[in-house]
């Protein structure tokens, strides 16, 4: 096995952070490196793609080893026909030929997919393997500072004729989430996101606190207007994911981001589900991420 079979590098580009991993495939995708930089966007886009170049040599140093090829996870998606980057909430990104410049900075080719893609790609091939070995439809959901999706059939993510397959977080959910950036009006990611939360809660108790103060709160049962937002994400939560099941009825969802880890959603969220779904029963199986904050990344090397 040569050594671009061997090794894979990936990287996910995120609002705040970027990272890199590689992973060894003749030690079961065993992680050799991963590292992080800040991503700086308030700097702007080429300053961007200076610091996913400065990562790349990073990890360079740390392996001794040389990419041939990566896999990147971004925000939103590459529209197939104009070849730029559209959908991302990190909206200097949209309009820019992201895959071909970055292609120029690196003299390396990329293979480049929506995140929650990768998100869904690496966690589809844990829940197989690991969970449930017949299932044939999986669903990732992101949930964090931002709302997205990826649809995984018979091992293949679907990207869709537009490149939007999964993209559930902007899809219409209720009038009282507000204005979103891409336009319209009560998506999914107004309501339900960690931001959308907090603002809620703000908005409910005059008081500005994180989606973990608030979950404290909630768990402790100390403050009503805690209690008031979360109900308000488990209703909202059941509500949007009927779609989705109703829609593909998948054998498994995962969730992923912040709001994913509030272990309530997969109990009081699921109740709330049950009313919305277009059967007498709930069979979908749900997971938290199988492969923790790693599944971005990992995702991406697998491209």
């Amino acid at each position: 096995m040569t050594q671009q079979d061997r090794f894979l590098w990936g990287i996910d580009l995120g609002g705040t952070k970027i990272e890199a991993v590689v992973l060894d495939t003749a030690n079961e995708l065993e992680i050799i490196s991963r590292l992080r930089v800040p991503t700086e966007a308030e700097h702007g886009y080429e300053h961007v793609l200076d610091q996913i170049n400065k990562l790349i040599n990073l990890v360079k140093d740390d392996t001794g080893l040389s990419p041939t090829k990566i896999g990147i996870g971004t925000p939103g998606t590459i529209d197939p026909y104009l070849q730029t980057l559209k959908n991302c909430n990190s909206v200097y990104l949209n309009g820019k030929p992201f895959k071909i410049d970055l292609e120029k900075k690196l003299n390396l080719p990329c293979t480049v997919a929506n995140d929650a893609n990768c998100f869904a790609a690496s966690e589809a091939n844990g829940i197989i393997s690991k969970e449930l070995p017949d299932a044939k439809v999986v669903f990732g959901v992101i949930m964090g500072t931002g709302v997205g999706g990826g649809l995984v059939v018979n091992g293949q993510v679907l990207n869709g004729n537009q490149g939007i397959c999964g993209e559930w977080g902007h899809n219409f959910l209720d009038e009282s989430g507000g204005d979103c950036y891409c336009g319209k009006v009560g998506c999914v990611e107004t309501v339900i996101s960690g931001p959308a939360l907090e603002r809620y809660y703000q908005k409910v108790s005059g008081q500005k606190k994180k989606l973990r103060e608030i979950v404290e709160l909630y768990r402790s049962d100390a403050d009503e207007h805690a209690n008031e937002t979360m109900k308000r994400l488990f209703h909202f939560f059941g509500l949007g994911i009927s779609s989705i099941i109703n829609l593909i009825d998948p054998d498994a969802i995962v969730i992923g981001g912040g709001v994913g880890n509030i272990d309530e959603l997969y109990v009081q969220g699921v109740e709330e589900l049950k009313k919305h779904v277009f059967n007498n029963r709930l069979d979908t199986k749900f997971y938290k991420p199988i492969f923790g904050d790693s599944s971005g990344v990992i995702g991406a090397a697998l491209l």
